[in-house]
């Protein structure tokens, strides 16, 4: 098999052979922009991961779905910042603050189309399954981003709530790309839904730690501004837990704290990190991650995984849930 270093050049190499027409260029220079400036690469990884897992040619067959799988990724993000009117990523301008928005969701627009386009590439007998479940896992996308959409403006909202709206808008994609891989090398169905299942926590516990390091991040090393949810007023796992915790007068407290537009913005974050300090929410947070974790690695004794193949599962997991950005 190969390593997760060796992996992660294969996809950069693919990444930098990514040729987009030229013209117009406000429409493509966003896109080239979009990946130049990096990223985790985490839905291609877990795909070749998965299909290396049962074939040990890493070939054009599963790096343009894996392609296919990082542009629709991009697109998502390109169309979440607009949304968030977030101005940072990955420590740069965003695309809608770096050219406007009008063209950022054109190019975004764009993007999922040559996501398909890519994702065609999967070897012609495994071609519907695969867009099948590209298709479904899309429109799930949307969904969750819609769902987070709608909490913003709630004052409320279960942590079943929460984990459903995390659930469709990061973890799905996820544990589709998981599958892809897998269903690509020709990986047994009990084998492929064994991984969705463990991809599907492990994109649980990615989100909630996405949650965490906006709060208690280091910007720099994050690449995102710090607080950023906190003033947007989003419902994050920390949030969530937070306000199920507090008893009526404290939760009104804090809702009247987001809710404050002439408030600064330091002092926002600060009142609000100073009740997540009090609740203890960046060990519950820590504590959750972890339980997703291990939904991952029980995930996998449905099935009949070689020692090998649960090695690598299982290294992957732990390298996941344990980044520092």
């Amino acid at each position: 098999m190969f390593t997760i270093e060796e992996i992660d050049s294969i996809i950069e190499k693919a990444i930098f052979n990514l040729e987009f027409e030229n013209e117009p260029k406000e429409l493509y220079a966003p896109i080239e922009y979009l990946f130049s400036i990096g990223g985790k690469r985490l839905r291609p990884k877990v795909a070749i991961l998965t299909y290396n897992l049962y074939c040990e040619k890493i070939e054009r067959p599963i790096i343009y779905p894996a392609l296919g799988l990082e542009i629709f990724h991009g697109f998502t993000l390109i169309h979440d910042d607009i949304m968030d009117r977030a101005s940072m990523r990955r420590g740069r301008e965003t695309v809608h603050k770096k050219w406007n928005e009008n063209i950022a969701i054109l190019s975004g627009d764009v993007m999922c189309i040559k996501a398909y386009e890519y994702m065609a590439n999967a070897p012609a007998n495994k071609l519907k399954e695969v867009l099948d479940i590209f298709s479904q896992t899309a429109a799930q996308v949307c969904e969750g981003q819609q769902y987070d959409m709608n909490f913003e403006s709630m004052h409320f909202i279960t942590m079943d709530d929460y984990i459903n709206m995390i659930g469709l808008k990061t973890a799905v994609l996820i544990a589709a790309s998981a599958k892809i891989g897998a269903l690509i090398a020709g990986a047994s169905i009990q084998h492929c839904n064994a991984i969705y299942n463990y991809a599907y926590n492990l994109g649980l516990a990615f989100q909630i730690k996405d949650d965490y390091f906006d709060s208690f991040g280091d910007s720099v090393v994050f690449g995102k501004k710090v607080g950023g949810d906190i003033l947007c007023g989003k419902k994050t796992w920390l949030l969530v837990e937070a306000l199920k915790s507090l008893d009526v007068k404290g939760r009104e407290q804090l809702l009247s704290v987001l809710k404050d537009n002439q408030m600064d913005e330091k002092e926002k974050i600060s009142q609000v990190l100073g009740v997540y300090n009090s609740l203890d929410i960046k060990e519950k947070a820590e504590y959750a991650m972890e339980s997703y974790h291990l939904k991952a690695l029980e995930a996998l004794k449905e099935c009949d995984f070689t020692k090998e193949q649960q090695k690598r599962l299982h290294d992957f997991a732990y390298i996941m849930v344990n980044r520092d950005k």
